[in-house]
């Protein structure tokens, strides 16, 4: 698991809101950034790690009212899954879809994605859990890990 300390996102949960917003700079365009949030091929390939979790499936109807789901393995074993319907879609500027876990209530998740002359600015806006402060709390680490290593991902070699 990456430390926070070597993260390269920045990440701010305001747990009265049930709210957190999660910022990383990508050295990628923002379709390149956009692909890989959306795309198979690209998702199981980043998003997690050996002694976290590990990401084995991902598929996306990406339209309004289509659906998206991924399943994977946590470290110790057990089996996960999230799914949503995606709200709204902008590619390679915006992305707005539900997300629920097996465990989890409905949240809304935002992507946005801003051009800077060394690739994306990605933001997650993460919200909807309520008084759930622990959960906030862990879906904001959650958050800065999978955006760092999203970033170490696409970086150039």
């Amino acid at each position: 698991m990456s430390t926070l300390s070597k993260s390269v996102t920045h990440a701010v949960a305001d747990v009265t809101k049930g709210t957190l917003l999660v910022s990383v700079e990508i050295a990628a365009s923002p379709e390149r950034v956009f692909r890989a949030l959306t795309q198979e091929d690209d998702v199981t390939r980043w998003w997690g790690s050996d002694d976290y979790f590990r990401t084995t499936g991902f598929h996306a109807d990406l339209w309004v009212g289509g659906t998206w789901r991924t399943e994977g393995r946590l470290a110790e074993g057990r089996s996960f899954s999230a799914e949503g319907e995606v709200l709204e879609i902008e590619p390679a500027r915006k992305l707005v879809q539900t997300w629920k876990l097996r465990w989890d209530r409905v949240s809304t998740v935002t992507y946005l994605l801003a051009p800077t002359d060394a690739g994306t600015h990605l933001t997650v806006r993460h919200e909807g859990f309520g008084e759930d402060v622990e959960m906030c709390r862990l879906h904001c680490t959650d958050w800065e890990m999978s955006l760092d290593w999203l970033a170490r991902y696409l970086a150039p070699v």
